[in-house]
């Protein structure tokens, strides 16, 4: 019997999607229904199921990060799970999705579609272990860039060149290309230079939209990282990427989310 766990704020699409999916796949067991974000990862690591079904808007945490706080918490020996997203994106979005052989189902849930997807999870489950692991992690990889690029972006924000961030009862101007790292830190954001550190009242989300993608890059849900700073990432015994940085002392974990931008060329 396979495990599934549906993450769904809307009680009436959460049941309709359970009772399709019992329709088209007997031997699934629906093992919980989550309403939000938070309480979809703490029932996947509580639950362990096999696969998840989880909304891309939920209170709490969206889809996305539910995937990412999930991912970077998951420890083994059970392979990651394999990730259908749930969207309501256009015709465009479902496109990109078909070329990348992704997993989503569009809302209103199409019983025709969803079949090719229960056919697409068959086939990855019935892989050998390493392989599902290793493609699991690749799609789920490939899903969240692909959606983090579809998400309305309200234009192109200005870049941030300077970080002022106060001091005592002083201001200091930081050059953004100085900066090792930024770490969210409760409601602030922990800048580091090689020389110095200073707190901002910003959220990361918010900074992050700021910063030039091709020099800054999230690698967890609290740090992101200037690439030109990074010496060296390395597998732990755990098997988690680590980052060596040039001049600071930290060694911040990659989520499995982000682990591509690690590896070899």
């Amino acid at each position: 019997m396979t495990r599934a766990l549906i993450a769904e704020d809307e009680p009436i699409l959460a049941a309709v999607l359970a009772k399709t999916l019992q329709r088209l796949w007997p031997g699934l067991e629906i093992v919980a229904t989550a309403p939000n974000g938070v309480a979809a990862v703490e029932q996947a690591l509580a639950l362990r199921p096999e696969v998840l079904f989880f909304d891309i808007r939920m209170p709490g945490l969206s889809g996305l990060e539910a995937a990412e706080e999930l991912a970077e918490r998951w420890e083994g020996p059970e392979p990651f799970p394999q990730v259908v997203f749930v969207t309501a994106y256009d015709d465009y979005a479902v496109q990109a999705f078909e070329r990348a052989a992704a997993d989503y189902v569009l809302k209103p849930v199409s019983e025709e579609r969803l079949a090719r997807t229960v056919d697409r999870l068959r086939a990855r489950l019935a892989s050998p272990a390493p392989e599902v692991a290793t493609a699991g992690e690749g799609a789920l990889s490939q899903l969240v860039s692909q959606l983090q690029a579809l998400l309305p972006q309200g234009g192109s924000p200005e870049r941030l060149t300077t970080i002022r961030a106060a001091v005592g009862n002083m201001v200091r101007m930081i050059p953004v290309s100085e900066v090792v790292l930024f770490q969210a830190v409760d409601k602030y954001v922990n800048v580091a230079t090689a020389d110095s550190e200073a707190l901002i009242r910003l959220p990361l989300k918010d900074l992050l939209p700021q910063l030039d993608p091709q020099e800054f890059q999230q690698i967890n849900r609290g740090t992101v990282v200037n690439m030109r700073c990074v010496a060296s990432a390395t597998r732990d015994t755990m098997g988690k990427t680590v980052l060596h940085l040039r001049n600071r002392p930290e060694k911040p974990r990659v989520s499995p989310v982000y682990a591509h931008l690690f590896r070899q060329m």
